[in-house]
């Protein structure tokens, strides 16, 4: 089925539905185009530190200039691996103008996975922090990178030293809506990881489209504890501001009291389940602290019922959750105005086709049947880097993108996640979709969150396994867990065993890692 879709008026038709019709013609001088004042505030740091558009302009400048010093043409890659900071946001930036695609690196790889990661994309210049960078300049002189650069948190680092030297008048580099901005690597848990390629267009099409839709103004202070390195934090949150001529408060990693004493200078927050657990937590929470925000939005991980409601209940707001990915931006959300249903992502987003396919012959489902969601729309992206046959196979003949999340479409035309389809459990031949068991144990008292997984069977091929976390000193047992139930779920579905931990892992984005959970507990079935 094809959920519902949407266009705005006076703008392009088909592909590029949310873009401007006329100039500019890339994303930097998109966001130029907006900046009605360059003195108004773009990012204030915790500590103080502040930056207005103007200097966002200047110090982009410069690092394009230095850039193209150090050899940059138009279409090469920029590796970025720095720790957050407002420099770094404006290196994004700066890359943009200088036509380079910025290809950021989560700071936890080491150098063995950066290894691969730099060997893939071959870029021209590799950014580090000033402590990691003579172990990464080594690496990336290795591996044939013309130069290294450093950049710290404080302004400090060797890019920084020789911006100070360059010059703000940059020329920027013209570049069309289906040249690359970036390419971000997927976390490679089924296989080696993939880098996305995203286009001008792909970003600008849903930053604009989600500055409508979550009705973003100049008048918005947006709360930004999120990494950069991710599709979240850098291109949801930041271009979504700078679309929208807004104001980011800065913060280097979650941090629940400090967050409590910005948000009474914020309109907005962007988080993951994490952030609204942990401040849950914060007495100061409450109706009065957060009657001045206007909109709290959370995604990159599933948002526990439970979560969505004490929330609600505590500030008088109901979480906004949507669902993206590193290959396509935002696909859906619940809507700004209307109701936000717990445990569903909401609707398509204007100008996005989402259909639920059966994952084998590809056949339209109706509603309220599971299957593959695929997507098709201006911010798809635009395959993976040097691999075109893994591209051929993700993309259907018809331009949808198969996703690899499994979900269903009610009557409404709400959309809820059910897993990925890597996740899926058959049992027995039996189909076990692991949210299904989730939902019904973390309604039981006492338990935190769940994870059901496939571990390999004997008898059944996969035997359905259940990892609880619980708080600690729990009395709650196996026998209590399947007890409970018994009669809820079809035998098939149950868990074969159920085990308690304090923590389930979790990605830097929040996502429980099932991939580690599999593997710990691959033998548990095997027999001798």
């Amino acid at each position: 089925m094809t959920a519902r879709t949407w266009q705005c008026p006076g703008r392009l038709e088909g592909e590029t539905a949310a873009m401007p019709a006329s100039e500019p013609a890339d994303l930097f001088s998109l966001i130029r185009s907006r900046i009605a004042d360059p003195a108004k505030l773009f990012i204030e740091t915790n500590d103080g530190r502040r930056f207005t558009y103007a200097d966002m302009l200047a110090l982009s400048g410069r690092l394009a200039s230095v850039l193209v010093a150090r050899g940059v043409e138009p279409g090469d890659r920029v590796a970025v691996q720095v720790d957050k900071s407002p420099e770094a946001v404006i290196l994004y930036l700066a890359c943009l103008r200088a036509g380079a695609v910025y290809l950021p690196l989560n700071n936890a790889y080491t150098l063995a996975e950066l290894e691969y990661f730099i060997g893939d994309a071959e870029p021209k210049v590799v950014v580090a922090t000033p402590k990691a960078g003579a172990d990464l300049g080594a690496l990336a002189a290795r591996l044939g990178v013309a130069a290294t650069e450093t950049l710290g948190t404080a302004g400090d680092g060797s890019l920084m030293a020789a911006a100070a030297a360059a010059s703000a008048d940059f020329a920027d580099v013209a570049r069309g809506w289906d040249d690359l901005a970036a390419i971000l690597y997927t976390s490679g848990t089924t296989g080696r990881s993939k880098g996305a390629m995203l286009t001008q267009r792909n970003l600008a099409s849903n930053a604009l489209t989600l500055v409508d839709y979550w009705r973003f103004s100049p008048a918005d202070v947006l709360l930004h504890a999120l990494p950069i390195f991710h599709t979240h934090g850098l291109f949801v949150a930041t271009n979504t501001l700078l679309l929208a001529f807004g104001t980011m408060l800065f913060l280097p990693k979650l941090d629940a009291d400090e967050m409590m004493r910005l948000m009474p200078r914020c309109t907005t927050m962007m988080g993951v389940p994490t952030f609204y657990v942990r401040l849950l937590q914060d007495e100061r929470l409450t109706r009065a602290t957060t009657a001045h925000m206007r909109l709290f939005i959370s995604g990159s991980a599933p948002l526990l019922a439970d979560t969505h409601r004490a929330w609600q209940e505590r500030t008088g707001h109901a979480i906004l959750e949507r669902y993206g990915m590193t290959e396509t931006n935002m696909n859906t959300s619940n809507p700004y105005d209307g109701e936000r249903i717990a445990g569903t992502v909401g609707f398509a987003l204007p100008g996005v086709d989402l259909r639920v396919v059966d994952p084998e012959s590809g056949k339209a489902l109706g509603t309220g049947e599971v299957g593959m969601i695929e997507v098709r729309g201006p911010n798809v992206f635009k395959g993976y880097w040097r691999m075109p046959e893994k591209t051929a196979a993700e993309f259907r003949p018809d331009g949808f993108f198969i996703t690899g999340d499994l979900g269903t479409v009610d009557a409404r035309g709400y959309v809820r996640i059910v897993g990925r389809g890597k996740d899926l459990v058959i049992s027995g031949g039996y189909n076990v979709y692991p949210k299904e068991v989730e939902t019904e144990i973390d309604a039981i008292p006492g338990v935190t969150e769940s994870a059901v997984i496939g571990v390999p069977h004997p008898d059944f091929g996969e035997g359905v396994t259940a990892v609880v976390a619980v708080p600690k000193g729990s009395t709650l047992t196996e026998r209590d867990v399947l007890a409970r139930l018994d009669g809820r779920l079809a035998k098939f579905k149950q868990p074969k065993r159920v085990f308690f931990v304090d923590d389930l892992p979790r990605n830097t984005m929040g996502k429980v890692q099932k991939n580690v959970l599999r593997e710990q507990h691959k033998d548990l079935y095997a027999k001798g």
